[in-house]
């Protein structure tokens, strides 16, 4: 008999700038959250995932991240895998424990994401993202950017690419130059897609950015390259968000609804037609035995503005070319046809790298217990999490898609 792994506790912290707060203690905080919503006790883990991206290059804390914030609890002896893989940090936490939980090894995984990305100096910050790309190819995100700019018809930006502002800035710039190009997106397309993402942190109070914004406001923001204003960009922030994944077997003895873990596919980019994200979305959208006109809501990787649009058509929400009149209709708000990014996403809720994916499983299962308040989905039972991190060549390096359900 198949077994299968269940969403029982989440918790999360603001997503912001916490200047006082250590990295271990932002981790704490999300972890006592989740163990309390499951009711369950540090001592019921069995083995924790433990995802963040940055704390070598902004903290100096390489390693042990993960021991080193359990042990502040008054965790030890069990099993500590330390998870890193770019914006898909604790996704991929999140992915390998269902996995381990689904094949009988563990009854009970802990996954938290946590990151700290603010700093006095700004060039931390930003090596941390510079680090994501394949940094012994000298002209790897040189000859990126290269490529892309080409399809896009324009020229690189090579003395502000990466110094005045992220790379993946850059990045995002060109694709969305590419989509209005082919399709005839238009910048104020994009600014909706911020537009509604505010109107939702509005109601999420664990958001960085809780100010409504409009298509307007966000046109007439500064520009960071173009069609992309400030608006359009992700923000750094730190905090962190904790998951309790349990067996079948606990779940129906807990007192919480139970969230099934449907199908969590974890991939990587290569060198071929399909896109990493479209490929990683095929094999959950299989595994869990649906199609996307089955989902409730989505939470997806916005990193920019143009990011949500290009994931609704590789994620086979729409049809390509069909992202910008998408959002532009209000298909994607609360109320919508499919709501997408109801807790402000990566560009209102904030974007700590290693907590980005775990944040999304919080927001969902909430959805799916009926339990986000004023941002509620109503009747939503099935839901989708797409987080992508890392760059070689023109597509992600790491790519997760997971499926939830609420059983009766």
């Amino acid at each position: 008999m198949k077994m299968h792994a269940y969403v029982a506790g989440v918790g999360m912290t603001p997503f912001g700038k916490h200047p006082q707060r250590s990295l271990k203690g932002l981790a704490g905080e999300a972890i006592v959250a989740a163990l309390e919503d499951a009711g369950l006790q540090l001592n019921d883990i069995d083995v924790a995932y433990m995802g963040n991206a940055a704390g070598g290059v902004v903290q100096g804390q390489e390693m042990i991240s993960g021991q080193v914030a359990l042990r502040e609890l008054g965790l030890g002896r069990v099993p500590v895998i330390n998870v890193e893989n770019a914006c898909a940090t604790s996704s991929t936490a999140f992915q390998q424990a269902s996995a381990m939980v689904s094949s009988g090894v563990y009854e009970v995984a802990l996954v938290c994401g946590f990151e700290k990305l603010f700093h006095e100096d700004k060039a931390r910050s930003f090596a941390a993202f510079d680090g994501a790309v394949d940094t012994e190819n000298p002209d790897g995100m040189s000859g990126a950017l290269e490529a892309l700019a080409k399809r896009a018809g324009v020229e690189v930006d090579a003395e502000n690419a990466g110094q005045t502002r992220s790379v993946f800035m850059d990045i995002y710039s060109l694709m969305a130059q590419s989509h209005m190009n082919n399709y005839g997106t238009t910048q104020a397309q994009f600014a909706a897609v911020t537009a509604k993402n505010a109107l939702h942190g509005s109601l999420n109070p664990k958001a960085q950015f809780r100010q409504k914004l409009s298509v307007e406001e966000v046109l007439a923001a500064r520009e960071i390259v173009y069609p992309l204003t400030l608006p359009m960009c992700s923000p750094i922030g730190d905090g962190a968000a904790a998951l309790v994944i349990v067996s079948e077997r606990l779940a129906k003895r807990l007192h919480t609804p139970r969230v099934r873990v449907r199908a969590s596919a974890l991939v990587s980019g290569w060198d071929d037609s399909t896109e990493v994200g479209a490929y990683a979305a095929q094999r959950a959208y299989e595994a869990a035995g649906i199609g996307p006109t089955e989902l409730d809501l989505v939470e997806l990787h916005d990193a920019s503005a143009p990011s949500e649009i290009l994931a609704y058509e590789y994620l086979g929400l729409c049809d390509k070319g069909e992202g910008g009149a998408w959002v532009e209709q209000g298909f994607t708000t609360l109320g919508g046809r499919l709501p997408v990014n109801t807790s402000g996403g990566l560009l209102r809720k904030g974007h700590p790298i290693g907590a980005s994916g775990a944040g999304q499983i919080v927001e969902l299962t909430q959805q799916l217990r009926g339990r986000a308040g004023a941002r509620q989905v109503e009747g939503a039972r099935t839901a989708l999490a797409h987080n992508g991190g890392g760059m070689i060549d023109l597509d992600a390096a790491a790519t997760v898609v997971s499926i939830l359900t609420l059983e009766n």
